[in-house]
């Protein structure tokens, strides 16, 4: 179990002894935004700095999902199966449909162009909630230098009338975001403005209303060493977080149960394949995977 630490004795039950970490592939620049395709038996996920979005099968390995593709970011699926990602480059959020053409979905709040949709989710009602810090926009690295006209927040777009929200508005740097498994929390990773001398890095939950509202807001986790970037939840309310040494898995009252050790930072992550029970890691230059004893909610 030298892969594991266990800090508390119920991570034991969360995790496969006999189950390896893979690395599926490796050579990118950085890699974001894993999303599991059940019907086409293969993840999806970005090479920002590459501006492409790869797939990954078992069967077929690594192939060019889109490319260029505006320096995306976080994916997800909606109710119906389709593609929502976050543009870096283009500062937005949209939709790819079945037949491949692409839907814009939100680039302005209020006349203004958003930042940096950084990480999507859409809630069974159809919501989109995304995170917009500034990252994106503040290097040429992960899409091109811009001037901010918004700060940082989280959104809400409303699938009836496309009204976009402004859910939460005290974030320096909202980033990796994921509902959970009864939708009625959400979970919001703080990572603090760019280049700040000492960022934050912890993670948020908020009470989610009837009406699409969020109340509360208190911390969930200090997540360390690191800090946390992207999180998905499993079908027991686990949360299971990116760290600067692994995958940490905390209980639903915010207490680490124990890591998956990899060997460097890992910035995404999602449950996929077979039962969806299986947590594919972005770890920087590297996919990796490791099969574990719990099922991710279905739409993560």
């Amino acid at each position: 179990m030298d892969r594991y630490t266990i800090i508390d004795p119920a991570f034991r039950s969360c995790v496969l002894p006999n189950a390896a970490l893979e690395t599926l592939a490796d050579g990118f620049r950085w890699l974001e935004g894993p999303v599991w395709f059940g019907d086409r038996n293969s993840l999806l996920f970005s090479d920002i700095p590459n501006d492409r979005v790869l797939s990954w099968s078992q069967a077929g390995g690594i192939s060019v999902f889109r490319s260029p593709a505006g320096f995306e970011n976080g994916h997800t699926r909606d109710r119906v199966g389709r593609l929502v990602s976050c543009s870096h480059q283009d500062r937005c959020v949209r939709r790819t449909e079945w037949d491949g053409r692409v839907t814009l979905l939100a680039s302005h709040y209020k006349g203004r162009r958003l930042n940096s949709p950084n990480d999507v989710r859409v809630r069974s009602d159809g919501s989109v909630w995304f995170t917009d810090p500034l990252y994106g926009i503040s290097t040429d690295y992960e899409g091109g230098k811009q001037t901010s006209e918004l700060a940082p927040a989280v959104y809400r777009l409303d699938p009836a009338t496309a009204t976009l929200t402004i859910v939460a508005d005290d974030f320096e740097g909202p980033n990796g975001l994921c509902f959970s498994a009864d939708e009625t929390r959400l979970y919001v990773v703080e990572t603090g403005r760019p280049f700040a001398p000492a960022p934050t890095r912890h993670i948020r939950v908020f009470d989610v209303t009837a009406a699409g509202r969020l109340t509360g807001g208190r911390i969930f986790h200090e997540v360390s060493p690191g800090g946390a970037d992207g999180l998905c939840c499993d079908e027991d309310d686990n949360v299971w977080t990116s760290a600067g040494d692994g995958v940490h898995c905390l209980n639903a009252a915010g207490h680490l149960q124990g890591k998956i050790l990899t060997p460097g930072p890992v910035s995404n992550l999602a449950f996929g394949d077979r039962h969806r029970s299986r947590l594919f890691l972005c770890a920087g230059q590297a996919l990796l995977a490791i099969f574990v004893n719990r099922r991710g909610v279905l739409y993560p």
